[in-house]
């Protein structure tokens, strides 16, 4: 086997992006502070964390638009400068400026260019439910077709790893569940993605992995249920007559609140708190019971870090 063939099967399973020690200030701010992290092939890996945690700065890094002061970022095994790094990848900042002249299609069509196998236009804009844009300059669009235009330019290329930094600021509901349907399919196609939000529940949706950054650096990975497991919590709601005054005193139970005739709790030990709830009120209806979702668990380790 030629050193070439040899060098391919160990990269084989290699990430393709990596941060290594990495830190970096600005001034006497430290943006990271020795951050490791890895995206692994194939998957949705979801970055959160507060405003000013390093998140953007860990993209902007690995697309060689920042360097670190120490460490190393490493993109398709190479500097992230390398030409042959960077057209592997597609990217989505919050901050886009594209030519406002321009029609949609030929913004796209334009992003094309830079690739080896790109889609088609025409595919790019269905895949990204932008079709309807396709005639229309950029200048007129509004911020969410906007959005959605910038999300077409970042995967006409196929790209091998995809950035989407806080993608869907700006769109309503059902834009958002769309442009959700366009990443799965996208993966399902072989895009690795790597996601920066805000909405929890984008996150949740999403992610195949989850890693939480606070005053730059890792203060918990793993995935949604494996965060969401940090918090021992779980809410239940039902249609119940007990005063929630009453039931805040009850052990186990952090708060009860109510809501018309819903009755609203957060405990710790969800089972016991259930079976004193049927215990205290014959008339107990409409019951619900659900987990800690990954907002409670944000919360918590934030919380923690600060």
């Amino acid at each position: 086997m030629s050193n070439q063939k040899c060098l391919h099967a160990l990269d084989a399973g290699a990430p393709l992006a990596e941060l290594v020690g990495a830190i970096k200030r600005y001034g006497k701010t430290v943006a990271l502070a020795g951050v490791d992290l890895d995206v692994r092939r194939g998957e949705v890996l979801a970055l959160l964390g507060p405003n000013g945690a390093g998140k953007s700065t860990a993209i902007s890094l690995w697309l060689g638009l920042l360097q670190p002061d120490e460490g190393e970022a490493r993109l398709m095994g190479r500097s992230p400068l390398a030409v042959e790094s960077r057209r592997q990848v597609g990217m989505m900042m919050q901050e886009v400026a594209l030519e406002p002249l321009l029609r949609v299609r030929e913004l796209v069509d334009l992003a094309a260019s830079y690739y080896a196998n790109p889609l088609s236009v025409s595919e790019t804009l269905a895949l990204t439910r932008a079709t309807e844009l396709g005639d229309q300059r950029y200048a007129k669009l509004s911020a969410g077709q906007k959005r959605k235009a910038q999300f077409a330019t970042a995967i006409v290329g196929r790209p091998k790893l995809l950035f989407l930094d806080e993608p869907t600021v700006g769109l309503d509901v059902e834009a958002r569940e769309a442009m959700w349907s366009a990443i799965r399919d996208l993966v399902a196609r072989g895009s690795s993605v790597v996601l920066t939000t805000h909405y929890l529940e984008e996150a949740e949706a999403l992610a195949d992995r989850v890693v939480v950054l606070a005053k730059g650096r890792v203060i918990a990975q793993g995935s949604v249920d494996e965060i969401r497991s940090i918090v021992s919590r779980t809410h239940i709601s039902c249609a119940s007559a007990l005063p929630a005054d009453e039931v805040r005193r009850w052990p186990s139970v952090l708060d009860a609140g109510r809501d018309a005739q819903k009755l609203s709790i957060t405990a710790v030990d969800g089972e016991s708190v259930v079976r004193r709830l049927l215990a205290a009120d014959d008339g107990l209806r409409h019951l619900e019971v659900r987990p800690a979702a990954l907002a409670d668990a944000f919360t918590e380790l934030t919380k923690e870090a600060a």
